[in-house]
């Protein structure tokens, strides 16, 4: 039987950085909560009870009818609304919300907010660098770096929303909002692409200017309206787009040249779109790419992300570790591959996550002289990929780099850019990409 409802008080469910964010949120306005976490045994129990001491904890499996007896719950983006406890509580009439819900309810600033399968991080840290330049004080956070309710007062906030935190987001109500692409992704929580689109589609929701990426109709938001685009191809007056000129690139707002590719450190067609989708969101605040052009042009990009190590003997290495699904990878390949003089060495490899691997085949075709495949279903991507190029599959990644290094040549890439999870043998994708630029560093 459920238990009687008790009255204006929360559990947070998910005690990570993001519930515990909450809680402190809480906390600060003297709301009441409890607090819970799926785990059976919490490392940071004690000190969990020290700081917040009116606070009961909960741990092991979801009660349902325990969770129907609060007011609200406050649901970390790592736990999936699906659950069944979860399910109980919402038909028992208990309001459900998200970090990103609590926050936006809250703030009295622009913000700017930003999803997509790939590149929000890149972008959510450029728009606040630009932002920074043009003399205001920024505060970025969300999915990335600081949580949401832990951020300090700014003139504009820039978030970087997961569609799992979108998930339990009502309204966001956001100054300019973009979903930067839309790709296979989390196949795990959701019951198809359809389901998954309607999760990122939710940062639309109240937006006062909607960003779209015209190369993508799913970044398009459900309703008609109006919006501002950025896209790979020519632009129309008021929108971003590349234009070729004097053999090179150039990205344009309308016929205005802003910027070449050449002028810019961080390098690929993707990236190219990074920095639209930027100077779209920058522009909603009346900043123009004139006040910003320095910081734009000395952006180096982020850890991880299709980041330049070195070169040697015309042999350049990149870590792009953080490509952990087909169409990151996909990205970084069609991204460096028309810029190169060679061909990718590409290692690829670890934990799928059930993803179809055979979109990498008419990129690997055009661009790459060989996958170097290894780790848990390094042979699936190989078996993917057919003859559309040379295949070899390794144990690890050490032997993998190895083998690429030896083989390539002047002009060609050594690109680590799994389109996996890299949980078979490493702690991470960060851990994968220091060990890269471990082996990396050896060679240079």
């Amino acid at each position: 039987m459920t238990e009687a409802r008790i009255d204006n008080k929360r559990l947070i469910i998910g005690l990570g950085m993001t519930g515990i964010s909450a809680a402190r949120w809480c906390q600060r306005r003297g709301l009441a909560f409890d607090l819970c976490d799926t785990r059976a045994s919490l490392p940071a129990l004690d000190s969990l009870r020290a700081e917040f001491p009116a606070a009961e904890i909960y741990t092991g499996p979801l009660d349902g009818d325990r969770l129907s007896a609060y007011e609200q719950l406050i649901v970390s983006p790592g736990v999936a609304l699906a659950e069944a406890a979860i399910q109980q509580a919402m038909r028992a009439g208990v309001a459900v919300s998200g970090d990103i819900q609590l926050f936006a309810d809250h703030c009295q600033k622009p913000v700017i907010a930003i999803t997509g399968s790939n590149g929000k991080s890149t972008v959510t840290t450029l728009t606040g660098e630009l932002l920074q330049a043009a003399g205001l004080t920024v505060a970025v956070g969300g999915n990335i770096g600081v949580p949401a309710l832990d951020l300090g007062d700014a003139d504009v906030y820039v978030l970087e929303v997961s569609s799992f935190q979108l998930e339990t987001t009502a309204a966001l109500a956001a100054h300019a909002a973009v979903i930067l692409n839309l790709s296979e992704d989390h196949m795990d929580r959701y019951q198809g692409m359809a389901d998954y689109l309607q999760a990122k589609q939710r940062i639309f929701r109240g937006a006062a200017n909607i960003i779209v990426n015209r190369d993508d109709a799913a970044t398009r938001p459900p309703e008609d309206g109006e919006f501002v685009s950025f896209g790979l191809s020519a632009p129309i007056a008021g929108e971003f787009g590349l234009l070729e000129s004097d053999g090179q690139r150039w990205i344009c707002y309308g016929a205005e040249k802003l910027v070449s590719s050449a002028q810019l450190k961080i390098k690929g067609l993707h990236n190219l779109a990074n920095v639209m989708a930027a100077l779209a969101l920058i522009r909603t605040l009346d900043i123009r790419p004139a006040q910003v052009m320095t910081a734009l042009k000395n952006f180096a990009g982020l850890e991880h992300r299709c980041q330049w190590l070195g070169e040697k003997d015309g042999v350049a290495f990149y870590n792009d570790s953080k490509a952990t699904n087909v169409a990151s990878a996909l990205a970084a390949i069609n991204g460096l591959g028309p810029e190169i003089n060679g061909r990718i060495y590409l290692l690829a490899g670890g934990d799928g996550k059930g993803q179809n691997f055979s979109p990498l085949a008419p990129a690997c075709r055009d661009y790459v002289a060989e996958v170097l495949t290894y780790g848990r279903d390094g042979e699936q991507i190989a078996g993917a990929l057919g003859d559309a190029c040379r295949v070899s599959h390794w144990s690890t990644l050490q032997d993998a780099f190895a083998a690429a290094a030896a083989m390539a040549g002047a002009g060609d890439v050594v690109l680590l850019s799994p389109a996996c999870a890299s949980f078979d043998q490493f702690s991470g994708y960060a851990q994968r990409g220091d060990v890269f630029r471990a082996l990396t560093m050896e060679v240079l």
